[in-house]
Parts: structure tokens; sequence; C-alpha cells
């Protein structure tokens, strides 16, 4: 009964987080109450485009200049909630927009180039939708007030846009787009489509546009032989960045030129390309662009740059985002209290005495250590498919079969144990399933129709490889020094009978479902998910649903085996309360902490990042943080509380594949 108390208690302190982080969220992404927030679908020729529309009061009487906000790769909308908040609270109508295959948008254009399937013509399909707005300003010539701006993949859609609306300018004398400031995109990607720096340059015509090019931006921005993209910046120094400027010869950052009868300016703030969407910097450059875009509309409140209160909205979904993990504790805690749901428990394994020998010892420190910098220092390797790094693991793993076989040959010709047999033989037979899955990394990577989400088959396949190698370590140490102590799968937490597994994964199933029951109920009614930054629990589509079927058994082997690997390392009495979390912490993410430590602090310190080729799989590294760290705990406590690892490893799977899954690209039709 006094347990059930507590549960009951931190229940309501959770849903208690949830209801008044969201409330007051809900308050400030309506620009303090001045906006009307919704999501709103619209078809297109190439399929369904979604975003939040947020329109000021007295928008419907009197029509408002719009923006156009737009995301980058892997994104949504609500990354552009900054921008969002702070033009709707100054009088304009804002649509943050879910570019193609993104967020709730999806699109039905072929797809024989993935990434060249939604950006091109997302942004210039959503300027045709709210042009024909009635609560979008038009002037007196039909031109219309409506600026287009993008983050990344959202710069280059948003660029194109401007190129696309010149050439119907030229055709119709109408401008749709009266403006345009991108972040963290420079003409990269437009070039891979046949266009010259003079042909985007002349294309802006006498629209007022802006850069907000970072000055540690992992991708973009830089100069002619540098070492990597991942580098220090100086983008209006470039060739690129003067001819945006009108073919100076040298020209300062902040500084407006006047360009074609239009103003031009780029502005470069100390920050990384995903910083670009929680800075007050370049989200006050964003205003300062717009007053002087717009300045000439009278309507529109001048508030300035300092007054900034989206990052209100930010902390107090953050507020919601800690009810939300917190809920699924006490929520557990009750439901396991039903019949049926409490088959979840088992007789808790008893725990060892530490380990008595140096060696012992020696060995489980390895473990650990190896457990949690193994993931990080193949990541590149595994992820982006770097050559080296892939042909030292193929040597090892070939140096893994030849010992492993010697040993296993050796052992049958002399009569060696059982258990050296047996370990050597798993190890064997790991070891070639290892290989033959380093040499499947290509066809693992393609984007298919039953494995959509171009960034998460990279990151699955890093999973599994690493679920193998820690599978291996896992085995060797049994077999050399647990299995000696007495250790057996039950000592681990793995035993169980199927009524204990069923139940666990109906449990996760059932507690995940009331966790998105609730989002959905807070999304219907406040308009706002649970996030901080990059990291963000939103509502999903159908696609994503059917992703997941797909998707979480493979997810499942890495939190199984990760999880596993912490239960045995951590199953001494010497790692009883907060040492075995921070236990299972360092396995799950300690050595993907030193990875971005050491990859960032080069980069902020010498000007070149600890991996300087590595873009997108860096970035990846900052969303993986957070997901394994709560990862780590949810393992820890439940296996602790049932006695067994099934209803940690299901609810990991489930609920982080989930929240992946809704927050990246996903390819739905081909």
């Amino acid at each position: 009964m006094r347990k059930m108390k507590k549960s009951f208690v931190l229940l309501v302190i959770s849903l208690a987080l949830i209801l008044v982080g969201s409330i007051a969220a809900s308050h400030f992404n309506q620009a303090g109450g001045n906006a009307d927030v919704s999501r709103i679908y619209f078809e297109t020729e190439r399929g369904e485009l979604s975003g939040l529309l947020y329109k000021p009061d007295g928008a419907d009487a009197e029509p408002r200049p719009a923006v156009i906000a737009t995301h980058g790769y892997l994104n949504s909308g609500e990354m552009q909630d900054a921008q969002a908040i702070e033009m709707a609270k100054r009088g304009y109508v804002v649509l943050a927009l879910d570019m193609y295959d993104h967020g709730h948008s999806t699109g039905t254009m072929e797809k024989p180039v993935p990434f060249f399937s939604f950006w091109p013509l997302a942004m210039y399909d959503a300027v045709q939708y709210m042009y024909e707005q009635d609560f979008v300003l038009k002037d007196e010539e039909g031109n219309g007030m409506i600026a287009v701006s993008g983050h990344s993949m959202g710069g280059f859609s948003s660029t194109h846009a401007v190129m696309l609306d010149e050439l119907d300018y030229e055709q119709s004398g109408i401008r749709k787009i009266q403006s345009s400031l991108t972040m963290g995109s420079d003409y990269q990607w437009l070039k891979t489509m046949g266009y010259t720096d003079e042909e985007i340059n002349v294309a802006y015509g006498p629209r007022p546009s802006g850069k907000i090019a970072g000055v540690y931006d992992e991708f973009f921005f830089n100069a002619e032989g540098a070492a990597g993209p991942v580098a220090k910046k100086d983008y209006v120094s470039t060739p690129e960045g003067l001819g945006f400027l009108g073919g100076l010869e040298s020209a300062e950052a902040g500084t407006v030129y006047e360009v074609d009868g239009g103003q031009r300016v780029i502005y470069q703030p100390k920050e990384t390309h995903p910083w670009n969407h929680f800075s007050k910097t370049s989200t006050g450059y964003a205003i300062d662009f717009y007053d002087m875009a717009f300045a000439e509309h009278e309507g529109l409140i001048q508030i300035g740059e300092d007054d900034q209160t989206w990052m209100w909205k930010e902390w107090f979904s953050f507020v919601a985002l800690i009810g939300f993990f917190l809920l699924f504790i006490p929520l557990i805690g009750l439901l396991t209290k039903l019949p049926f749901f409490n088959w979840v428990y088992t007789s808790r394994p008893e725990a060892f005495d530490a380990p008595k020998t140096d060696g012992a010892r020696l060995i489980g420190y390895i473990l650990l250590l190896v457990g949690a910098l193994y993931p990080a220092l193949f990541f590149t390797a595994l992820y982006s498919g770097d050559e080296t790094g892939m042909r030292l693991l193929r040597q090892i793993s070939m140096i893994s079969i030849g010992l492993s076989g010697f040993i296993l040959i050796a052992g049958l010709v002399k009569g060696a144990s059982r258990s050296v047999k047996l370990g050597s033989g798993l190890i064997l037979a790991l070891s070639i399933v290892q290989y033959v899955f380093l040499r499947a990394q290509e066809s693992f990577f393609e984007t298919t129709e039953w494995m959509g989400g171009a960034t998460v088959n990279p990151t699955v396949y890093w999973a599994i490889n690493v679920a193998i190698v820690m599978l291996m370590i896992l085995v060797g140490y049994h077999f050399a020094t647990r299995k000696a102590e007495g250790a057996t799968i039950a000592t681990y937490g793995v035993k169980a009978g199927f009524k204990t597994i069923v139940s666990a994964l109906a449990t996760a199933v059932v507690a995940v479902g009331v966790g998105y029951g609730i989002l959905y109920l807070v999304d219907a009614v406040f308009n706002v998910d649970f996030r901080l930054w990059t990291f963000a629990v939103k509502t999903f589509e159908e696609q994503h649903f059917w992703a997941l079927l797909r998707y979480a058994p493979l997810f499942l082997i890495y939190y199984f085996i990760v999880g596993l690997a912490v239960n045995m390392n951590t199953a001494s009495r010497a790692y009883d309360g907060i040492k075995g979390y921070l236990a299972a912490i360092l396995h799950f993410i300690g050595g993907l902490l030193l990875y971005l430590v050491y990859h960032y602090g080069l980069l902020f310190i010498i000007g070149t990042g600890g991996y300087p080729a590595e873009s997108l799989s860096s970035i990846i590294v900052i969303g993986l943080v957070p997901v394994l760290l709560i990862a780590a705990v949810f393992n820890r406590y439940f296996y602790r509380k049932t006695g067994n690892m099934y209803l940690g490893a299901f609810l990991n799977t489930i609920l982080f594949t989930m929240i992946t899954l809704a927050n990246t690209v996903l390819y739905t039709i081909f």
C-alpha cells in the first residue's frame, strides 16, 4: 500500500509537470496570447504539406505580411518556433512548415534520389498556398508580402523558391516572395542541380535577402582548401559570400549592402549548425532583418531584438518533457499491480560479492571501458562508412574468427573444459556474424520502401554492430570469470518464463500508448509537444507507426544486449544504489560524451573539429546522448524493480524508436 501511495504521488507530480509546462508553453507559443496557433494540412501536386500556422489577432480583418519558416534535414516545423513566436508577436502571419516526408507532411513524388525528392519545391509549394490566403498581404500590384526563411535544407528550399518565383515574375509580372533569409545554408546543394553562383545571385533581384552563417557551422560556408567542413568559417570573405553581396572585393558581417535595388546582408554568429535553432543572437538577427525588409509596413509592431520570449516556450516545454519521462515510473508501477501485468515480476537475482582477485576486477573494468568507448571510437566508421575504420573493424573481426576458431579446435583436441569449448564456439559464431554484417554495410544503408528512414538505417547498423561486439565480450567475460563464481543467465536477469516476457511487452506497449495518448491530448488542446532544442517527443502519423513495427525488432537487439552488459558488469553488491546507475549511464553514453568533448572542444579551441569530415554524424551523436541517457536509467530501474531485463528493453525499444522516427525524415512512397 505504501508503494502504491508513492506511485500515485509521483504520478500526480508527473502529470502536473506536463500540464503546467504545456499550459505555459502554449501561452508563449501563442505570442503571449496574441496569436492563434493551429496545425494545417494542404494538398499540393507533390503530396500533402503540413505546418503550424501562427495567425495574429486581427489578421482576418487586416491582412498581414507573412513569414514561411522551415527546418533542415531530419527536423520538423517546430524547430522554427523562435522565429515563429517572435514574428507572430510583431504582427506577422507565420507558417512553420514541415517539408515533404518530414514531420506531418508526406510526399507522393517518385524518389529515385531521395534527398532531392522533397526540398527543391516544398517551400515554393507553400508560397503558392499562402499567397492565396485572404489574411496574407499583397501590395497594390498583386505582389505577395511573403518572406521565405529556412535552416540548412530549408535554406536550399527557400533560395530555390526565390529562383522559381523570379522565373514566374518574368511571365506574370508578380513576385509572390518579398524577401528571403536563410540560416546554415550556402549554395552547395543548389549547385548540384546545375545552377551557378551568378544565376543564384541574380535571381534575388530587388528582394531584401540575408544569410545567417555560423562561424562554427559543421556543414557549409567553407573557404577553398579547407581541411574539412567541421572548421571555423568566415563566409563573408569567401568568393561565394562576396558574390552574394554584389561581387565586392571585401565585406563585413552585419553590414547591409545595396545590390540590384535590394538590401543584402550576411550575419556571422559564433554558433554551430544546430545552435542556430536555439539562439537569441540568431533570432535577433532575424528580427532585425525583417524590421529592415518590411520597414514600410506601419501596421507591424516594432519591438526590437532584446525583448525575446520564445525561450520561455522552450523551457516550459522542457518541464513537460521531464514530466513525460517521469510518468513511466509511477504508471508502470501501478499498471503492474493489476492481474496479467503483474506477471512481469520475477525473483531478483542475488547480487555477487565484489570480485576478489585483481584479475577479475581488471576484466570488469575492461568490460566497462570497452562498453563505453567502442560505440564512440567506431561511430564514424559504422555510421558514415569511413573506409579506414571499416577496414580496421573487418581485420579485427577476422582476427577474432581465427583466434576463437583456434581455441575451439585446440579445446576439442585436448579435451578442454565445456566452458572453454562452449565459450570459444559462441565467440566464433558471433565473429562470423559480425564479419558478414560488416560486409553488408552498403546494402543496409540503402533507403528502401521497407527501410525508409534515411538516417535511421545507419543508426540501426551502428547499434547492431555495437550489440554484436558487446555480446562477444560478455560471452568471454562470463566463461572466463563469472561462471566460475556461480553466475548463470538468471544472474543477469535473462531467465524468465513466457508469461513474464509477454507481460513485459504488454506493459511497455500500454505504458507508451498512455504516454502518447497524453501527448496527443496536449497537442490537440495546446498545440505544443514535449521538447528541448532538438530533443523532442512529438505526435506521429500513420506511416511512422508502420515504420515502428519494422525498426523496433532491430533496435531491440541493441537495447537488450547493452542492457545485458550493464547487468553483467553491475551484478556485484558494489554497484547497489547510485553507483549502479552511474555505471549504466557510462555504458550507454560515456564514450559518446567523450566523442563530443573531443570533437567540439577542438573545433572551438583550434578551429578544426576532432573529426573534420564528420558533419551529420556528429550532430546525430548530440541527439543520441539524451535518448541513451534516459534509456540507461530506465534499463537499470526496471531491472531492479522486476528482477529481469525484459520490461526495460521493451520500453526503451518502443519509446525511443518512435521518438526517433517521428523526428526525422521518413520516405513513405517510392
